[in-house]
């Protein structure tokens, strides 16, 4: 079955860029220490907010040299119950987390020259678990009132969407989009697979699309596909189906290495660029309608400047 999404479309039309892997970034280029993988804590400190733009703009200049959309990411992929309550935050103050987030990237996007694109904000949700396992799994209506609160101050703070990555298992993306669909915003699911291209959870992606869409009645504005190398699932899409066309973004990792070794790995594997790029080439003749175009684990802008220059071409130089 086909479905269409209810929600409002908060995308314009033409391709997206947005940014790599931001924590694997600020821990091995900025020197970060970053507790439990979280960049959010960077919000409350004058030389993270620094490190967080210094992070974004070769992305947003690269994205005007070619003249693509852009969505903006909340850090907030840990700004979540657990993970915030081991770093001693309580409710309140994940919450005002949070809103902060939102309110720094709708400043920064102040800053930005008008140029005829358009610059969406994302409210950023990771799981409830460690992202590369699936681990102790909920139910939906465990995730939607686990992930609610979150998704509410998204809401609240005028956010365009919310994207949910690096989800491992149906049920939880379930619960996300249905408390997306509570506090009417749009909403982006992006699974993770293993090198076998089957989610940590063992499910299909095709299976996991279609029963989040059973689900919800199709809410989700698109599915992405994130945190895993193109070599790991381009197998997967050379299926046909109707489930293919909701698939629109794509946040690869550098790597091609599993989850497992990336997470035994005390150094940084930045994979092989020219492979990456062919991985988003194949990418686009699999996805006709992919929209959305960034990185994962182990890249950066020099990654995504390749894999633009791949598909849309290099940019014209400006002389005069």
């Amino acid at each position: 079955m086909t479905y269409t999404p209810t929600a409002p479309n908060p995308f314009a039309d033409g391709p997206y860029l947005t940014d790599g892997g931001l924590e694997t970034t600020l821990i091995f280029h900025y020197g970060f220490d970053l507790t439990h993988f979280a960049a959010f804590e960077l919000l409350r400190r004058a030389d993270g907010l620094a490190a967080l733009q210094r992070y974004l703009v070769p992305y947003l200049r690269l994205a005007e040299q070619h003249q693509l959309h852009f969505l903006l990411e909340t850090p907030t992929w840990r700004a979540n119950p657990d993970w915030g309550f081991k770093m001693g935050y309580s409710a309140e103050e994940l919450a005002q987390i949070n809103k902060d987030a939102v309110t720094f990237l709708q400043d920064l996007k102040n800053t930005l020259p008008s140029n005829g694109t358009h610059i969406a904000l994302s409210g950023n949700i990771g799981p409830r678990g460690d992202g590369y396992v699936a681990g102790d799994q909920m139910t939906s209506a465990e995730a939607a009132a686990y992930h609610g609160p979150q998704i509410r101050t998204f809401s609240e703070a005028d956010v365009d969407v919310v994207s949910a990555l690096t989800m491992t298992y149906s049920d939880e993306a379930i619960g996300i989009v249905l408390a997306a669909r509570e506090a009417n915003v749009p909403v982006v699911i992006s699974f993770t697979v293993e090198t076998n291209g089957l989610l940590p959870s063992g499910e299909t992606l095709r299976a996991a699309i279609e029963k989040t869409d059973a689900a919800t009645n199709g809410y989700a504005t698109h599915f992405m596909i994130n945190c895993a190398h193109p070599t790991h699932f381009n197998h997967v899409l050379e299926d046909d189906g109707a489930w293919k066309e909701r698939i629109r973004g794509i946040r690869a990792n550098a790597s091609t290495k599993s989850h497992a070794e990336l997470d035994e790995s005390e150094t940084l594997d930045t994979g092989d660029k020219c492979l990456m790029a062919e991985g988003y080439q194949a990418l686009m003749h699999l996805l006709p309608d992919l929209k959305v175009i960034g990185g994962c684990c182990g890249s950066d802008h020099s990654h995504l400047e390749m894999i633009c220059d791949t598909l849309f071409g290099e940019p014209e130089t400006a002389t005069g």
